[in-house]
């Protein structure tokens, strides 16, 4: 597999955790936040080729912090998590400048290919 680092921040530990152990049995390296600040203090220690990112979140939420990575890491690419009742936000996010949107519970197989072409900055038509 092709070296990429990610971030993937998720506020539902019980849904974070296990999503990182199977991209790290993958081969990927990838960082978990809990939460869009604690992911802006790791994205101004570290440059990460893509981030996953929960839409709906406490405090700062997914597009907030799409809004901050596309302004302070344009290099980022964004991958937008949604759940079947959020998928308008999941639009609203690609309008922002997201690579993609996918739904919750997220296939790692899909998200390993959407990030793999989001590194690679190749959008399919």
């Amino acid at each position: 597999m092709a070296s990429i680092r990610m971030l993937v921040v998720d506020d539902e530990s019980e849904f974070l955790e296990p999503l990182l152990q199977r991209l790290k049995r993958r081969g990927v390296e990838c960082t978990g936040a809990t939460s869009g600040e604690e992911a802006v203090e790791l994205l101004k220690k570290t440059d990460y080729d893509v981030a996953v990112v929960d839409v709906k979140m406490p405090g700062m939420n997914g597009l907030d912090l799409l809004r901050w990575i596309r302004r302070e890491k344009p290099a980022t690419a964004v991958i937008l998590l949604t759940g079947h009742a959020s998928v308008e936000l999941g639009i609203q996010g690609m309008e922002l400048g997201a690579f993609e949107y996918l739904l919750k519970p997220v296939d790692v197989d899909e998200l390993l290919d959407v990030a793999l072409r989001a590194s690679a900055g190749l959008k399919l038509p």
